[in-house]
């Protein structure tokens, strides 16, 4: 482990400060940051590499925050803790800790296919939000991975990293260029799986369809839905009957409902 001290807005301070909001910045670094508690208690716990931990200089610090500086081995930067404080976005406080993170491979094969599979795409989303609470979801209700498929919002985003409440550390999540990669992918495993989309027009309704079998399952972009190209791989399209004045339902929220159904009918 190495100590770094950061007191101005150097080229190192710079550098950190554009993975904010910076995504050819992630990319070309192969870094992102993550801040709270538990996304980087997940981190550790799943033994994602990290580049650094940031903390503030002349500080008392939390057991929590003490422990992970004694026991992670990266490079430790002690910073001051207004540049602190705008690399957590805030306004107050600098937060105890950041972490500077490693971008994994974009590689399909890191998602598990057993007999039971159960995975989450998540095509050409625009919102940040919807992609951190959709992988929360998938986390929660015993997906194997999500894939972000074409020209989407990006998986680190801090606000997609933030919405993901951790569960980005624990659960598989890759970026595909297209439908046809995935399409490749999944067709090439030893496991025959269906491939069910999710529209508010589908021809079946959730819980009236078995989904206890293998299963891929598609969310379409929050505002024009699946892509013809998906549309076209569906098995089946599945809808979630809906009442009130509602006309439709939150790309993240129908894809959390589907996904509490599949649970409920493989418990079952």
């Amino acid at each position: 482990m190495s100590d770094l001290r950061v007191t101005t807005r150097n080229a190192r301070f710079q550098q950190w400060e554009a993975l904010l909001g910076n995504r050819t910045k992630r990319q070309r670094t192969g870094e992102f940051l993550v801040h709270g508690v538990r996304p980087i208690t997940l981190a550790v716990e799943h033994g994602w590499p990290l580049s650094a931990l940031l903390y503030p200089a002349g500080r008392r610090l939390s057991k929590w925050a003490g422990e992970l500086l004694d026991t992670v081995r990266t490079t430790r930067v002690s910073m001051d803790p207004d540049l602190l404080a705008e690399l957590g976005e805030k306004e107050d406080e600098a937060p105890e800790l950041i972490a500077v993170a490693q971008l994994p491979p974009d590689d399909l094969d890191r998602i598990p296919v057993p007999e039971d599979f159960l995975g989450v795409v998540f095509d050409r989303p625009a919102s940040p939000g919807n992609i951190g609470t959709i992988i929360r979801s998938a986390d929660a209700f015993g997906a194997h991975g999500v894939i972000v498929a074409g020209h989407a919002a990006d998986v680190y985003d801090p606000r997609t990293v933030r919405a993901s409440t951790g569960s980005l550390f624990a659960l598989p999540v890759v970026r595909a260029e297209s439908a046809g990669n995935v399409l490749e992918w999944i067709r090439a495993q030893p496991v025959t799986v269906r491939i069910v989309g999710t529209d508010e027009h589908g021809t079946a309704v959730v819980d009236r369809h078995d989904l206890t079998g293998p299963t891929l399952l598609v969310v379409g972009n929050e505002t024009a839905g699946m892509s013809n190209a998906w549309r076209a791989a569906c098995d089946d399209v599945l809808s979630i009957p809906i009442g009130g004045a509602a006309s439709s339902l939150n790309a993240a929220n129908a894809a959390s409902i589907v996904l509490y159904e599949v649970a409920r009918q493989r418990r079952l």
